[in-house]
């Protein structure tokens, strides 16, 4: 399946509800590693890490 949309993150955890509402689907938190993307299981949103992003901290 190919990525709905990309989209560029800031920090290397990631929150996706897919939009919300009727659309949407459960939050789920998705961490970018040493590939710096990664692709949402229920919606396929891309994520890309932008340059000179930072670590997230926390979990």
């Amino acid at each position: 399946m190919e990525p709905q949309e990309t989209i560029t993150a800031q920090e290397t955890t990631i929150s996706c509800d897919g939009g919300g509402g009727p659309l949407g689907h459960p939050n789920v938190f998705l961490k970018i590693g040493e590939d710096r993307e990664i692709v949402c299981p229920y919606c396929s949103r891309r994520y890309v890490l932008a340059e000179g992003a930072k670590s997230s901290a926390g979990h």
